[in-house]
């Protein structure tokens, strides 16, 4: 695989966690440089670790998500966006924003990088170098992470009481891009 593919595929691997950063920076659940750069590293590790979890279990257990990738990933973004619009509905008192926990770092993480497992998957049938590729794929996204997040800050300072309705939104319709790309 030359470096040239393999960039536009951790490129094209990294934009839903790119989106997931800019709703997070917008909702302004990272509020600190820690929480931004905590962010960055949960996406662009679990960006990373994804193809080669999948490339060493199809290796192993000739294991394949197939049409479950866009379901799974839809499904784990909709119910973070419907509880986002749920709370940007709450009297302004009661709806903080949601601080990015360990937990949802974790489901945003796992939702975001459901496509790279299934991108894993076809490095194992294509005999590729899986050390590169999680390595790049890993550095693109924590980049594009970190650069979302920060990017969207600026936005939620301008949109400020509906922030978070448009997070939900946003991720709600990353789940169902998602989604369609699975079924299609």
């Amino acid at each position: 695989m030359s470096f040239i593919f393999l960039f536009l595929t951790s490129l094209a691997l990294s934009l839903d966690a790119f989106a997931v950063s800019i709703s997070c920076g917008i909702t302004q659940s990272a509020k600190t440089h820690i929480s931004k750069f905590k962010l960055a590293v949960f996406f662009g590790f679990f960006q990373g670790m994804m193809p080669a979890a999948a490339f060493f279990l199809s290796n192993t257990l000739k294991f394949n998500l197939g049409k479950f990738t866009g379901p799974v990933a839809f499904i784990i973004l909709l119910g973070i966006g419907i509880h986002m619009i749920r709370e940007s509905f709450k009297a302004e008192e009661e709806c903080g924003y949601g601080d990015l926990t360990i937990k949802r770092l974790l489901l945003l993480s796992i939702a975001t990088s459901i496509d790279a497992f299934a991108t894993g998957i076809s490095f194992s049938l294509l005999s590729i170098n899986i050390w590169p590729a999680v390595i790049l794929i890993a550095i693109i996204t924590f980049f594009m992470s970190l650069g979302g997040v920060y990017f969207g800050c600026r936005i939620g300072d301008k949109l400020k009481n509906r922030a978070e309705l448009t997070g939900g939104i946003i991720l709600i319709l990353i789940g169902l891009k998602i989604l369609i790309e699975g079924l299609i």
